[in-house]
């Protein structure tokens, strides 16, 4: 019965998709990885590196001329900062997800690059008569760099979607996305060599004020540069990009166009492919519902309730790890106060600690994912690691006085890489796979705009509000019982609770794995039927 189904749904399917379906692994396959993964590459680093040299911006911007302490970012300013990015990235999400589905995929996706490569280098370049000023600046030009960050997601993820084949399309997709952990651990090592290459050159007493505070002046150049590089490997993959045709489904599903998709795709196949003029225009006439019409909600409204809770709850707790292990890393004591060491070293020494998070726990994650999801499915590893991520949050909140005590940190480290480890092998990795997989291709990147839009909302809420939460609430009484750091404590119980919801979010998205687009869909169908497993949710 179920072998007649796929032999049904395969005559259904036009010729030209079918043979996307099936086709074997090709070289296209890997062009089409490194080029939407170079994007990812580029988001990660830019969206990350930010972290790496908020306390260097404190130290040089913030300090009080003849005080004896560093100076810092005062908090409205470091969320600022650390948020401004996520506000431009959500916009971006919703506009060139929109905007993918309007104008085609290939159009869209050479602006956001440029916006990318432009914001970067003006970041770096950052101005102002004042240390206000100077921030403004920043703030500015990084919001306009995550609104083209927020474009690459639903048309990365929809581009190599609809290139992929059905078998190991979940791993294609899961690839793009793990550039994003070889993004982070890029934002390190850029850090450790710019910031050990000043340090040696310039030489400061451990601790010593002058006109920027406990710093050489030079150090300014230090986060300029840091930011800068961001547009490097932007830049090297727009030619690549530009050369890429549309894909398949897009020009035929939505642009209508059965003869540009056969000759597209004759050239990357390297086969003929029959243009199905007829059949295009049938199954575009089954399929005419909008976004805000009651056959979508019917279809696919608790999908999208699915994708977009899950994705919320998870991002609030990974950005809000991300943005802020240095200050977690400092209040257990990792890494040492910043009154003992001047502003290079503690740039270098902040880098060092993030880059062996990402080599350790981040970016075997991310190839876990590629390596099983097509073996095991994105409904199990979604609640795996949603799972996993709140038995560890518990078990560094639970015993938090004991993991900072000296000498037990080393164990808390290990285990803060293990909520990396399963955020990466689970929901961070799957949230931003299914909802390329489950819509129809008319209304796929905007679906996915939206969900990746109710993401770094998510973000935002994790990014301003854990520089509140993890600030000890009593520090007056830091010396009389009460360790600094509890607030640090606090947050993790919040986000533990997260991740608990997201678990439960989980039953609403339903399980994509060796299927084609069209069946999950139900573009295939007539008009009135609905895919039988779009129905149900996969336990």
């Amino acid at each position: 019965m179920a072998q007649q189904q796929q032999q049904q749904q395969q005559q259904q399917q036009l010729q030209v998709l079918n043979a996307l379906d099936v086709a074997k692994t090709q070289w296209y396959h890997f062009t089409a990885i490194i080029i939407a993964g170079m994007g990812f590459f580029t988001d990660a680093y830019d969206l990350f590196c930010i972290s790496l040299v908020t306390k260097l911006l404190g130290r040089i911007y913030y300090h009080i001329d003849g005080s004896p302490t560093p100076g810092s970012l005062p908090p409205s300013v470091s969320a600022a900062v650390n948020g401004v990015a996520f506000c431009g990235t959500l916009s971006g999400q919703l506009f060139f997800g929109w905007l993918g589905d309007k104008m085609g995929r290939k159009r869209v996706y050479g602006m956001t690059l440029m916006i990318m490569v432009l914001c970067s280098i003006a970041s770096g370049l950052s101005f102002g008569r004042s240390a206000s000023g100077v921030m403004a600046t920043l703030c500015f030009f990084r919001f306009w760099l995550g609104f083209g960050i927020g474009g690459d997601y639903p048309l990365s993820a929809t581009i190599m979607s609809e290139y992929a084949n059905k078998k190991t399309r979940g791993a294609f997709i899961a690839a793009v996305f793990a550039m994003q952990g070889l993004g982070i651990l890029a934002g390190g090592m850029v850090a450790i060599v710019v910031s050990a290459a000043f340090k040696n050159r310039f030489q400061a007493p451990p601790y010593s004020v002058d006109r920027v505070g406990s710093t050489v002046p030079e150090a300014d150049y230090v986060w300029r540069i840091i930011l800068m590089f961001g547009a490097l490997p932007a830049a090297l993959t727009y030619y690549s990009r530009m050369k890429m045709p549309e894909t398949a489904r897009y020009t035929a599903l939505v642009a209508k166009n059965a003869k540009q998709a056969a000759a597209d795709m004759s050239k990357v196949l390297q086969t003929e492919i029959e243009e199905e003029q007829g059949k295009v225009e049938q199954i575009a006439s089954s399929n005419t519902f909008g976004l805000f019409s009651s056959e979508f909600v019917r279809r696919h409204g608790m999908h999208l309730v699915g994708t977009t809770t899950t994705w919320f709850l998870l991002d609030i707790a990974f950005y809000s790890q991300n943005l802020f292990q240095k200050d977690i890393f400092s209040a257990i004591g990792w890494i040492p106060k910043a009154a003992t060491m001047n502003a290079l070293e503690e740039v270098y020494r902040i880098a060092r600690a993030q880059t062996l998070i990402a080599l350790c726990g981040t970016v075997p994650g991310y190839w876990f994912t590629v390596a099983l999801i097509d073996v095991i499915g994105r409904f199990t590893i979604q609640i795996l690691g949603f799972a996993m991520m709140t038995v560890f949050m518990l078990g560094l909140a639970i015993p938090y006085h004991h993991w900072t005590t000296p000498g037990n940190q080393i164990g808390f480290v290990v285990m803060y890489g293990f909520t990396f480890f399963f955020a990466n092998f689970g929901p961070n990795s799957t949230t931003f796979i299914v909802p390329a997989e489950i819509f129809p291709a008319r209304l796929r990147s905007t679906c996915h705009g939206i969900s990746a839009a109710t993401g770094k909302l998510g973000a935002i809420i994790g990014s301003f509000g854990f520089l509140y939460l993890a600030q000890n609430p009593n520090p007056a009484k830091a010396d009389h019982g009460y360790p600094a750091g509890i607030g640090v404590r606090n947050s993790l119980f919040l986000l533990a609770g997260c991740n608990l919801l997201g678990l439960l979010c989980t039953f609403f998205v339903p399980e994509s794995k060796g299927k084609s687009l069209e069946e999950i869909s139900g573009e295939n169908e007539g008009k009135d039927d609905i895919a039988g497993d779009n129905k149900t949710v996969p336990v």
